[in-house]
């Protein structure tokens, strides 16, 4: 949410700073304005009845006191209470203004570039060698259906289109990959380690920013809960006042990491990435949540793309970090890097985590605030989110950039651990993913 005392201090600049999104946007801004503008205009002539109302209630006792007719004053008293019954019929017309601006879109900040859609996205660097093949390279779904691991038949059978069964050693890897990404934000990078419940009410959602708008991209319960799309919404959360109350300064910054399934409609997706893992309706991911002094948060948002890369590279696996422009920024960041690892299968850079910094935009949602000190004033904590990274991505990145020519697939170094050791599965090593350890 916006603080109401910009948009009305400064009108035009809350629509040109929406403007830089999209029309759409600056035609929702526009609209919150004139919504906020007639609110208060009601406010003002309510007042104004009331202090007349006040005036003429004591002016007509007055006037029976001496005796006087009081009839035009009593007419008049009888006309403000029509006008005021008017107003309250009315008055379920300023909830469209709270509901308006909800839909209205974080403040970008200075440095993200302008643009309407991602073609216009800044690469900041790129780190890792593409690997060279000496053969063709396949797409995960060829390596994992050709090894016996990787069912979407199978996951159709059971749920519809968007979901895929893991079996044997494919299953453990996943896991060993959510494993490994939570020992090294917990123990390395300093982040508590928590679960969470998968299901959430309304009030979390629209506190993160799914809802309002995003509803049709949320599974929602008979019971009115919804499975969440992230678990940056129940962490998030974690932070809020009606949790944790007003938190002191010392508590700051707070870092968090879960490791979730999460649930997505893809709403909108129709035709995109039909094949394989990439975009499935019930994928696993570790979500990294900070909450910080807003004068902590831009070095926290560099902190925290760190920690993301660090999984990457740990991993082996070549990538590029890109900065999104206005157009591509989502809808509660103030400013979003993007990380993309290479997938050889496809020949090119996919998304794989994205870490943004969402300012006080989500902190006056949910009304999560900090008090600098025992005489201080509580002020708006910054909250910031980022996947550390998707579990389901990186096993199809390493699948991929791990490959050889018999279908198998080698082990990352830092997975061997989490796979007793196991340094092949699928391809030559079986469809039970027993084969060498080299």
């Amino acid at each position: 949410m916006h603080d109401l005392r910009w948009l009305r201090e400064d009108p035009e600049g809350f629509v040109a700073a929406m403007a830089r999104r999209g029309t759409d946007s600056a035609a929702a801004a526009r609209a919150v304005v004139a919504l906020d503008a007639a609110r208060r205009g009601r406010i003002a002539e309510e007042q104004a009845r009331q202090t007349r109302r006040n005036e003429i209630s004591r002016a007509v006792a007055e006037g029976r006191r001496r005796g006087e007719d009081t009839a035009s004053l009593e007419a008049e008293a009888q006309s403000l209470r029509a006008a005021e019954a008017e107003a309250k019929a009315g008055a379920d017309e300023m909830a469209a203004f709270f509901a308006r601006l909800d839909t209205v879109p974080n403040r970008l900040d200075a440095d993200v570039p302008d643009g309407p859609d991602e073609a216009f996205n800044v690469e900041i660097h790129r780190r890792g060698a593409q690997p060279a093949f000496d053969f063709t390279p396949r797409q995960h779904f060829e390596l994992g259906e050709a090894s016996g691991l990787m069912d979407f038949a199978g996951a159709a059978a059971l749920s519809g289109s968007r979901f895929v069964v893991l079996k044997g050693a494919l299953a453990r890897m996943q896991r060993a990959l959510g494993q490994f990404m939570l020992d090294l934000h917990a123990a390395e990078h300093g982040y508590t380690e928590c679960a969470v419940p998968l299901l959430v009410g309304g009030a979390a959602l629209r506190g993160t920013g799914q809802l309002p708008k995003f509803k049709e991209d949320l599974f929602e319960t008979t019971d009115g809960r919804f499975l969440i799309p992230t678990a940056e919404v129940p962490l998030t959360n974690l932070g809020g006042e009606e949790v944790t109350g007003i938190l002191p300064a010392s508590k700051l910054p707070m870092r968090l990491v879960a490791l979730t399934e999460c649930f997505r409609s893809e709403a909108g997706s129709a035709g995109k990435d039909t094949r394989g893992m990439l975009r499935q309706h019930q994928f696993p991911k570790v979500e990294m949540v900070s909450i910080t002094r807003p004068e902590d948060s831009a070095e926290e948002h560099e902190r925290m793309t760190r920690c993301a890369e660090t999984v990457l590279e740990r991993l082996g696996l070549p990538y590029r970090r890109v900065l999104l422009c206005a157009g591509d920024t989502g809808f509660a960041s103030a400013k979003t890097y993007d990380l993309e690892v290479w997938l050889p299968g496809q020949g090119k850079y996919r998304e794989i985590s994205s870490c943004s910094n969402c300012g006080d935009f989500q902190a006056r949602r949910m009304n999560a605030r900090f008090r600098a000190g025992a005489a201080a004033r509580p002020a708006f904590v910054h909250t910031l989110n980022g996947s550390g990274v998707a579990v389901g991505r990186a096993l199809i990145a390493v699948m991929e950039n791990y490959q050889q020519a018999d279908g198998s697939i080698t082990v990352p170094e830092a997975l061997r651990p989490y796979m007793g050791g196991l340094g092949r599965v699928g391809g030559a090593a079986g469809p039970v993913g027993v084969g060498s350890s080299r």
